[in-house]
């Protein structure tokens, strides 16, 4: 690919046009429920699929984060105080939604002393409790590495921890300068060795990483535990956003899927527009019946 004409989408990145009057009852719902989205605070290309299937990843602890990494459309700032009555509230619309899958994730919260462990292990309580069926997957952050904050995780009753290192070692200090490579891998481990569930992992390519440093990343996330992978194409939210250095074609996405498989993880999904929440349900039949 001609690396001048980055600006230019590619035919493969073009996705299908929100059609918002078809997202409308579901955006209602969730307001009236004063509840958020990743789908929609970050801006993500399949939330239009998504909420047409009646699916959602919900964001907890509010939307507004104590980060500012470059590639997040998330709100950054000073937080509101903890809304208690979250997790009921999560809850019973999933109930409401009828959802089979819920996928939850977090705002950081450096502001809290367990970076709102507390939350997101009462909200699959609730679930549980409100919707036994329900099977609920945790997108969390790293809790700054606090190991409590991260127990609160794994006794809580998740059938899919998942923790997303993002993107390669060499770029965390400039795009995620809070975050840590290296402890990012050690909450991996942690929940490798403390659960008996399947530990996922995703990274995102197109910010100016190379082939040996993406090679680097899966023998470390394979190190760490990770049977479960999503890469998926960064795709630029808003111009303060740090620009895209490479749009990968849909067959390098397939070289990087089957040299994932090769290495030894035991599913790894990947394209353009894979996340790491894209598909969760899917992805976790395929896990338990594969």
């Amino acid at each position: 690919m001609d690396h001048r004409n980055v600006n230019r989408l590619p035919d493969w990145i073009r996705k299908e046009k929100i059609n918002l009057r078809e997202l409308h009852d579901m955006k209602v719902l969730l307001r009236e429920q004063r509840l958020h989205t990743v789908c929609e605070s970050a801006m993500c290309p399949n939330r239009g699929e998504c909420f047409k299937k009646g699916t959602a990843t919900f964001l907890l602890l509010g939307d507004v984060c104590t980060r500012n990494c470059g590639f997040c459309n998330v709100i950054s700032g000073k937080p509101g105080r903890v809304d208690r009555g979250e997790p009921l509230r999560v809850a019973e619309t999933v109930r409401e939604m009828g959802i089979k899958y819920a996928v939850l994730t977090m705002v950081n919260r450096d502001d809290l002393p367990d970076g709102g462990a507390a939350i997101v292990a009462e909200t699959v309580r609730r679930i549980k409790e409100i919707t036994p069926e329900t099977r609920a997957e945790v997108l969390v952050g790293d809790f700054q590495g606090n190991r409590d904050a991260l127990q609160t995780i794994f006794d809580c009753p998740i059938d899919i921890f998942n923790h997303n290192i993002e993107m390669v070692e060499r770029l965390f200090p400039k795009i995620r300068p809070k975050a840590a490579y290296r402890q990012s891998l050690d909450i991996l481990k942690l929940a490798a060795k403390k659960t008996k569930i399947s530990v996922k992992s995703g990274f995102m390519v197109g910010l100016g990483e190379t082939e040996v440093e993406i090679r680097e990343l899966l023998h470390d996330l394979l190190d760490a535990g990770v049977k479960i992978l999503t890469i998926g194409q960064y795709l630029r939210p808003a111009v303060r956003n740090v620009e895209v250095k490479k749009y990968y074609s849909p067959a390098e996405f397939e070289r990087m899927a089957e040299r994932g498989r090769e290495m030894g993880f035991t599913h790894v999904f990947a394209g353009p527009f894979v996340r790491s929440s894209y598909m969760a349900e899917e992805v976790f039949g395929a896990v338990t019946h594969g």
